[in-house]
């Protein structure tokens, strides 16, 4: 589904349903470097249970056209925008990693518009290492190498989002290849994390929040391990918290597990 969000195309993945203005709707962030295809099993199923899903790819990325946000404020400002251009009067969002910020910053300047918020995989603040933004923008290949061993917590993991034998290890690399090079105008990893590392609101922005806050971390989580959330979880006003044994990469190596979290939350 294309929507036209400040004048720029904008996909948003429907879970194979169409867009219904009478069931809730959901919206799905993904973060650094990824698509919406992160969210497969989980946008797939709330979508044939009663939800409206938006998984989307985020603004000057994979299928999506405008200009790719330099930071977590413009980042929100086009979830937003996609609410207003689909007459969405109040939606759940579901962020990972850079996300996860994402959806907190619209939650925060938008809390009659937010009507549940879930952080996975996420922390703040959420720094990067100079290392990292340097090979991110120098050696970009490298560094999606780099951030695949520190994202994935086996190289053997049981069967994921994607079936029985699948190499989460290989796929992720090459989703990541993929969206870089989907934007030839702009090295999206490097202006990523530098939004990410530059991110200083996140106190404030969980201050504002008005809605429920759910937080799905990853117990082998080296880019943002649980710890790395507590300011955030201890900010919140109505905190819930579900620890997975997974790395970063949540959705994909306990697909089940953060599906379940979801289904709780949402019908909570």
């Amino acid at each position: 589904m294309m929507i036209d969000v400040h004048g720029a195309p904008l996909y948003a993945y429907t879970g194979g349903k169409p867009f219904d203005p009478a069931k809730p709707t959901v919206v799905f962030i993904h973060g650094l470097l990824n698509d919406h295809s992160v969210w497969i099993l989980q946008s797939r199923y709330l979508a044939h249970h009663g939800w409206n899903v938006l998984a989307i790819d985020q603004p000057g990325h994979g299928k999506s056209g405008g200009e790719a946000p330099a930071t977590v404020q413009e980042a929100s400002r086009a979830v937003l925008g996609l609410l207003d251009a689909l007459k969405i009067d109040q939606a759940a969002l579901v962020g990972h990693s850079f996300g996860s910020l994402i959806a907190l910053q619209t939650a925060a300047d938008a809390p009659e518009r937010v009507s549940h918020l879930v952080m996975v995989g996420t922390a703040y603040p959420m720094k990067v290492s100079p290392a990292l933004l340097d090979s991110s923008l120098n050696q970009p290949m490298k560094a999606i190498d780099m951030v695949n061993v520190f994202s994935h917590s086996t190289l053997a993991p049981p069967p994921s989002a994607l079936g029985p034998g699948t190499w989460l290890l290989g796929g992720s690399k090459a989703l990541m290849r993929r969206v870089l090079a989907s934007n030839p105008r702009v090295n999206v990893f490097h202006r990523g994390f530098v939004a990410c590392d530059s991110y200083d609101q996140g106190e404030q922005a969980m201050e504002r929040v008005q809605c429920p806050t759910l937080f799905i971390l990853g117990t082998q989580d080296q880019m943002t391990p649980p710890k790395a959330a507590q300011t955030l979880i201890g900010r919140a006003r109505h905190a819930q918290t579900v620890r997975l044994r997974a790395g970063h990469s949540l959705m994909t190596e306990d697909p089940d597990g953060v599906l379940m979290a979801l289904r709780r939350f949402l019908q909570g």
